[in-house]
């Protein structure tokens, strides 16, 4: 019997994402609740750094619905500016950087921009605010994104936060030597770069089938060899998650 939340499972893929002693530029909504359950769990030693300037060893035991929330800056280690964080990314410091998007393409490339031509666009979205950056700079980034056929795209509208570009060694070619997606996270699977830095599939969540992925997938989407169900979260998992948001605010109780 499945007692658990597909936003749920999503946060324990993504927590699991991250390991011990890593720096992690966390993002808004599931984020922020992956990097305590990794704290909790696994990676008691890992950093987390909010774009509004705050770094903390560990997270808050409070609802977050902002990330500059007041739980969110008591008991921080600092409160500085988000150009001090950027700063640390720019020089190598950031191990994993969590955004989100409208679209992605198969070879990672985020959109959060433009829905349509950009000069004159059917949506305009909100922009980078950032995900171009973590892109770029940080070691790897990791996405967490509904799994729906107008948002898994053969090519996005417009490159917002660079994922693998056209393929191959593109990143190295355009001097970006860090980053990629490690990870994929979306509401039916899990997906990371295979040959050519194609985003294949890894594993499916419990009750999805693999036919129900190839319809939401605007590309012929490959299975990697390894080819897995995900995990369901562990009860320790869960109960982190429940401590911290009961209602199911974020993750749709």
């Amino acid at each position: 019997m499945v007692d658990y939340t597909t936003g749920e499972l999503m946060v324990v893929a993504a927590a699991r994402e991250i390991q011990d002693k890593e720096v992690v530029f966390v993002g808004m909504r599931l984020p922020m609740l992956a990097f305590a359950v990794a704290k909790k769990t696994h990676a008691p030693e890992a950093v987390g750094f909010y774009e509004c300037g705050v770094v903390r060893d560990f997270p808050s035991n409070e609802l977050l619905y902002t990330m500059g929330d007041t739980p969110n800056v008591e008991g921080a280690q600092w409160c500085t500016s988000t150009n001090h964080l950027m700063y640390l990314m720019q020089s190598g410091h950031v191990d994993c950087g969590f955004i989100g998007g409208a679209e992605v393409d198969k070879f990672g490339n985020i959109n959060t921009s433009y829905i349509g031509n950009y000069e004159q666009p059917n949506v305009k979205l909100p922009g980078s605010g950032g995900a171009a950056d973590i892109a770029s700079l940080s070691k790897r980034l990791l996405v967490i994104m509904n799994h729906e056929k107008r948002r898994f795209k053969e090519k996005v509208d417009y490159i917002t936060s660079p994922g693998a570009g056209e393929g191959g060694e593109w990143r190295k070619d355009q001097g970006l030597p860090r980053g990629g997606i490690g990870a994929l996270i979306s509401t039916l699977g899990v997906m990371r770069p295979g040959k050519n830095n194609e985003l294949e599939l890894v594993s499916i969540h419990p009750g999805v089938t693999l036919e129900e992925i190839k319809d939401n997938t605007g590309w012929d989407v490959k299975t990697a060899i390894n080819f897995e169900e995900t995990p369901p979260p562990k009860p320790e998992e869960l109960e982190v998650i429940r401590s911290i948001d009961p209602n199911g605010f974020w993750t749709g109780q």
